[in-house]
């Protein structure tokens, strides 16, 4: 038995009857042809990947070296930090609620595992603790709701979660229906390339395919390199130029384009072809707030009402600096000289060794206001 199944019947062990919460705040899992998870689907794949990639870039500090080590490695047997928030950001983009379990044994915070669930519903027992049960792939799991680190996108119908993706599945499928018609259409235009005609009347059916393997053999094998045929007056070919009126990628781009901008992404995003001004906008906008709710939620969590007065927390942070060109890092050099960077911060931003003092941040001298330089130089003549 791990340590995660015994938590889970120690916990179950604990709970005396329930009731489903009143304020019926349940997640309903979505279900189309892509089944129970939008993420069979190649562009909503395409859409969360970058979004999960920036998001894993961040780094947790915590007033509690504990939990930012255990946040920052291996929240969990299973995950290190990268993976981790990979995993939590993708679930909240596929069900725009994503759940964290904080897993503690004798007061002690033993892990954070984020829950794939199916779907999900509120319970409350006798003294009006709040309890959420999981159903998932493995079975059901009731898990209390001061144990759960909860991030909700599109948050307004329901007390618990956010509101489903089932307005995204119309496009969805019309972008399915129309990959299948341009598969089918291909298929159809490779079966039948043409119709030969014979003048000679009442063939059976075996000279019919006689004549026509004849044909293809002759004239339309790969052996055939000059492409010529060469026919009688028994016989006319008429080639067939099927051109079926088909949803191609360009008939595809408005519904695609829907999708990327339901998840805030681009197609300089997707494809890593982004400036370094539409990568700042894009950590501003779909990056930054999520960590700030992660950070947000984790605090309030995992700390009591006295350890918040001390200024307890947990923040994850990630630098834009991450979306800058080389040749912008390298032009922070001038910023060493006066004070604002140390150089061993600068050796950190392009990937080079620390230099011996580098930690102490240094200025110019031979600089001042022209007033004093004036002043100055007066002085050192009636020295003279």
């Amino acid at each position: 038995m791990n340590i995660f199944t015994k938590f889970i019947n120690n916990f179950r062990s604990g709970i005396k009857s329930l009731s489903r919460w009143k304020e019926m705040g349940s997640f309903t899992a979505v279900f189309s042809n892509f089944g129970r998870n939008m993420n069979k689907s190649e562009i909503v794949r395409s859409c969360i990947r970058p979004l999960a990639e920036q998001t894993s870039k961040a780094s947790a500090t915590c007033t509690d070296k504990t939990v930012e080590r255990m946040l920052r490695l291996s929240p969990n047997p299973f995950m290190n930090g990268k993976d981790f928030l990979y995993k939590v950001r993708t679930q909240y983009e596929l069900k725009n609620t994503a759940f964290i379990l904080i897993m503690r044994e004798n007061n002690s915070i033993t892990g954070f595992y984020p829950i794939p669930y199916i779907t999900f519903e509120g319970l409350e027992d006798e003294q009006g603790d709040i309890y959420i049960k999981f159903y998932t792939a493995k079975g059901d799991y009731i898990f209390l709701w001061d144990d759960l680190v909860v991030l909700r996108k599109d948050y307004n119908e329901h007390d618990i979660g956010g509101d489903d993706n089932d307005i995204l599945l119309n496009t969805l499928e019309m972008i399915n229906v129309s990959n299948q018609s341009i598969s089918n259409a291909i298929k159809s235009t490779a079966n039948l390339r043409g119709i030969l005609k014979s003048t000679k009347s009442m063939l059976d059916v075996n000279d019919t395919k006689n004549i026509r393997d004849e044909f293809i053999k002759n004239y339309m094998d790969s052996a055939n390199e000059g492409g010529v045929a060469v026919l009688d007056t028994s016989m006319e070919f008429t080639p067939i130029n099927m051109s079926p009126t088909i949803a191609t990628w360009n008939n595809q781009k408005e519904f695609r384009e829907n999708v990327y901008r339901y998840f805030g992404v681009s197609d300089e995003i997707i494809m890593s072809k982004a400036t370094t001004e539409q990568m700042q906008v894009f950590y501003e906008m779909k990056i930054e707030p999520f960590l700030m709710a992660l950070s947000q939620e984790l605090t309030r969590k995992l700390f009591s009402e006295r350890q918040l007065a001390f200024g307890n927390e947990v923040i994850y942070q990630s630098s834009t600096i991450q979306f800058m060109s080389m040749s912008d890092k390298l032009a922070l050099k001038d910023y060493i000289d006066r004070g604002a960077l140390t150089p061993n911060t600068w050796c950190d931003i392009v990937g080079l060794p620390h230099v011996e003092g580098g930690d102490e941040p240094i200025r110019r001298l031979d600089t001042a206001p022209v007033g004093k330089i004036a002043s100055s130089l007066e002085g050192e003549k009636d020295d003279e």
